[in-house]
């Protein structure tokens, strides 16, 4: 483990989407930072296996229902005692041409990607203002940022989440709480399940001429939650090695 930069000594982190790859790696990254981490996902069996790699709380939720998102944030509480940072990072991907997109899936990728990130933000917020302040990190991508053809689904909920951090950022700023999201590019199941020649040419796309691990993306979230960042607020910030440049 690298040595760490920031501390995260008594406060408590809430991370979605937590039962493998990147929000895996930015649960181990508070947990090692002394955080109190609640690792958030919907699949039992992955969740389970990451907790007891990283050591944090793990909580079976689905971030597209309210029900799921207050007991979660009760349970934080219960666990920490306060709610300090959450990290908006569950997510679906569910391809396919524009002509093609069924209502339920369009609506079930909106339903997660933004939906969640709207309601564990809300959820958050009387912790926050009890604390005293507070972070928040939302993951957004290049295709929310660019498009991708065959994604519109995904890359729609992608730009809301956009959208969303700058409106939250200004609305919750006078509360002490900052509003920040990042755009990843990292060694995920998507990207490992390409073919050796799309994943070739994508790696000859990236300026820094790899394709990042995702403790590195866990890092830059860390640095959005830190109280060295606590001017940060409103921003993308694109950790993708260059390639949206």
């Amino acid at each position: 483990m690298p040595n760490l930069s920031f501390d995260f000594t008594d406060r408590t982190v809430i991370v979605t989407g937590a039962g493998r790859g990147i929000g895996q790696a930015i649960a181990a990254r508070f947990v090692a930072a002394g955080a109190t981490v609640l690792a958030v996902d919907l699949d039992e069996a992955a969740l389970h296996e990451a907790a007891a790699a990283t050591g944090a709380i793990p909580v079976v939720a689905d971030v597209s229902k309210t029900a799921d998102v207050e007991r979660t944030v009760a349970q934080a509480l219960d666990a920490g005692g306060r709610v300090d940072v959450v990290v908006n990072n569950a997510g679906v991907l569910l391809e396919g041409p524009l002509a093609a997109i069924e209502d339920g899936d369009w609506d079930a990728v909106l339903r997660v990607h933004l939906g969640g990130t709207y309601r564990f933000t809300r959820a958050c917020i009387p912790a926050f203002t009890r604390g005293g302040g507070g972070r928040v990190v939302n993951v957004t991508s290049f295709t929310g940022l660019h498009g991708v053809p065959g994604q519109t689904a995904y890359s729609a909920a992608k730009a809301g989440i956009v959208g969303f951090t700058k409106s939250a950022a200004k609305e919750l700023a006078p509360l002490g709480v900052t509003v920040n999201a990042i755009a990843p590019l990292a060694e995920t199941r998507m990207v490992e399940a390409l073919a050796d020649e799309l994943r070739a040419k994508m790696t000859a796309a990236i300026p820094v001429g790899r394709i990042a691990p995702p403790s590195e993306i866990a890092a830059a979230v860390a640095f959005l939650a830190s109280d060295e960042a606590a001017y940060v607020t409103g921003t993308v910030l694109q950790v993708d090695g260059g390639s949206s440049m």
